[in-house]
């Protein structure tokens, strides 16, 4: 089994996030990994407890000298984003991710790198195996399902925690310290269509758009990325006004906080189209080329021959493609009292139309909503909501979270920036991120509770270029020590 990562420092975390690549955790699939947990805590002597969620909590009694302080929870979540490219064989609930390192960062090969949240959870491990550092009574934290429907922090058990203060080692830049994050909500939906035998000649293609960067749907959504699923239903429905085609099926995205890689949909069309659908397949990727020429420069659309299935009726077709177009996919708003801060957004995350086993064709999507203000939520939401409804869909929000509203007089948050220009030699950067961080979540749970979110240098995460920084991982692990070490004594 891959072990590149034992031999980089400081391996007090290294070995645990070695631990961590080898253990398959996507989301759902996180049991084997808490598992591994339980029996790894237990046989250091520690209190551990799983609540009705399926969330790990691991404590830790205060190092001798340190019994007057702050209980301090260490908050993380196992699971990890399972995305990789189209030419490699992985299976994410069986296979270890396998690693390597390249000009100081570390990699995966062709997979997720799961640093997002896997180095959280091994700064965690290394303080609960620690020895030798000073530090309060310790809570772990260790949630499910953060990166699908941050149901484990949605369910945590009320009253589990006893401590006051929260560090959230779930962030993707050195020198940053995060006060506060976007709420968020779900849109599911789903409509079942007849389906149509193929009538006359006709030949079938598949278009694929592929090649695009992805991203996370918060932290990314900003960057003027290409999105294939936009990319290839604004080309279907362009389509439309060049030759008439069945359309038999597509999909694209496979999660609702990734931004889409690759996409693809089935049509069907006369021999007399065919000409006009090369034609127009090669001049659309020309147009969308110079478009993204800067932020997507490996972006294609291809033409593959496919086979003959059934088809939609041609008004459901039109229907269908005109309220995906109108759905709504990219930065809404920016914020006008943090700069450079996106304030509310929506991912087109997940589309499939796809044969049923009652012989219908169901049509599924799934975007998602971001915001750090409730009422933009609800709007945006509702946009999308109406969009659908237009084509009588059965949409339902779900899976709705709170933002974390930011306290820039926050004590831990004055105690953190002191540390912080102690051990780094310069001032942390205070910001607010377009993302879903749990600490919304649980903050709601427990009123007064202060809560700091910080990491080390990660880039690409929720795609196959996640990697991480070496030497920021050792800054982000001294920053942690040196917090514990001057917690606060108790009130």
């Amino acid at each position: 089994m891959n072990q590149v990562l034992n031999t980089l420092q400081p391996s007090a975390i290294w070995r645990h996030f070695q631990t961590l690549c080898n253990t398959p955790r996507p989301s759902y699939y996180e049991a084997q990994l808490r598992d591994h947990l339980i029996q790894w805590a237990t046989s250091l002597g520690l209190e551990t407890y799983v609540d009705p969620a399926g969330n790990l909590l691991i404590r830790k009694a205060a190092s001798k000298g340190m019994e007057d302080r702050e209980t301090v929870v260490l908050q993380g979540h196992l699971d990890m984003v399972a995305q990789k490219d189209a030419d490699v064989d992985h299976d994410f609930t069986k296979d270890p991710i396998v690693t390597q390192v390249v000009d100081g960062w570390v990699h995966a090969t062709g997979t997720t790198l799961g640093a997002d949240n896997g180095i959280g959870v091994a700064a965690a491990m290394a303080v609960l195996e620690s020895t030798d550092l000073p530090h309060g009574a310790i809570e772990a934290l260790f949630t499910i399902e953060e990166e699908t429907s941050l149901r484990g922090a949605l369910q945590l058990e009320e009253g589990l925690l006893k401590g006051k203060i929260l560090l959230n080692l779930d962030s993707e830049d050195r020198g940053d310290v995060y006060i506060g994050c976007a709420g968020g909500v779900d849109i599911n939906i789903e409509k079942h269509y007849k389906a149509l035998p193929v009538v006359g000649n006709k030949t079938a293609f598949k278009i694929v758009v592929s090649g695009l960067r992805g991203g996370h749907s918060g932290l990314d959504i900003h960057k003027g990325r290409a999105s294939a699923n936009v990319l290839l239903i604004r080309l279907l429905n362009l389509l439309k006004e060049e030759c008439d085609f069945g359309l038999s099926g597509f999909a694209g995205g496979t999660l609702r906080n990734a931004i889409s890689r690759d996409a693809s949909a089935t049509i069907n069309v006369n021999s007399a189209d065919e000409s006009k659908l090369f034609a127009f397949v090669t001049e659309f990727e020309r147009r969308t080329q110079t478009e993204f020429v800067s932020t997507e420069p490996k972006l294609l659309v291809s033409l593959i021959p496919s086979e003959v299935d059934s088809e939609l009726e041609a008004d459901a077709k039109e229907a269908l493609l005109n309220a995906i177009y109108c759905a709504p996919h990219g930065v809404h708003r920016m914020s006008a009292d943090l700069d450079g801060v996106t304030e509310t957004s929506c991912n087109l995350g997940v589309i499939n139309l796809k044969n049923s086993k009652e012989g219908e064709k169901v049509f599924d999507a799934c975007l998602l909503v971001r915001s750090l203000v409730g009422s933009a939520i609800e709007h945006l939401a509702h946009v999308a909501k109406s969009a659908f409804s237009l084509i009588h869909a059965d949409v339902n929000l779900e899976n709705g979270y709170p933002g974390w509203r930011p306290d820039p007089n926050a004590g831990l948050l004055k105690h953190f920036l002191d540390v912080h220009k102690d051990v780094m030699g310069q001032e942390a950067n205070v910001k607010v991120i377009h993302a879903g961080l749990e600490c919304g979540i649980i903050g709601a749970k427990y009123a007064g509770m202060e809560m700091v979110s910080f990491g080390p240098n990660i880039r690409g995460a929720h795609s196959p270029t996640e990697r991480m920084e070496i030497d920021s991982v050792g800054d982000f692990w001294r920053l942690l020590v040196a917090l514990l070490a001057s917690t606060p004594k108790a009130v």
